[in-house]
């Protein structure tokens, strides 16, 4: 499994991871699925949303990058939409697994995120969350 490093562990302040530590070598990886997101959802969600995509697209821009130890459930909010398959046939549940961001799905989403005046993220120490093996 590719660890992307330099890429944020969690959203700063909050329990919303960004990436895996390790591979699950017992049940394999988690497939990554489309994930419906409702006009109800907590404003935390949202900012977790907006946050990850803010990473990746910081981490990535247009370029496809491997799934790697990137977070599943994450992705899951964002696949199919701001995130897509870079590769087919595609293997939801590959660490291997080739993704792209959707530029122009992203912009619309989040706006704040692509603006040309857009403040970048904070995302505190982006290395803290590195395991030492």
């Amino acid at each position: 499994m590719l660890k992307h490093r330099g890429f944020p562990g969690r959203l700063t302040g909050t329990d919303f991871q960004f990436v895996i530590r390790r591979a699950n070598m017992k049940q394999g990886p988690t497939k990554i699925i489309k994930r419906e997101r409702f006009k109800d959802r907590k404003h935390t969600d949202r900012l977790a949303d907006a946050g990850f995509m803010a990473a990746l697209w910081a981490h990535f821009g247009e370029e496809p990058f491997e799934r790697g130890n990137l977070d599943a459930g994450r992705l899951s909010w964002l696949f199919g939409r701001e995130v897509v398959p870079a590769e087919d046939p595609f293997n939801p549940a590959s660490y291997e697994a080739m993704l792209k961001i959707n530029l122009k799905v992203a912009q619309v989403s989040f706006p704040e995120i692509f603006a040309e005046d857009a403040e970048p993220m904070d995302f505190g120490d982006w290395d803290d969350d590195e395991d030492q093996d």
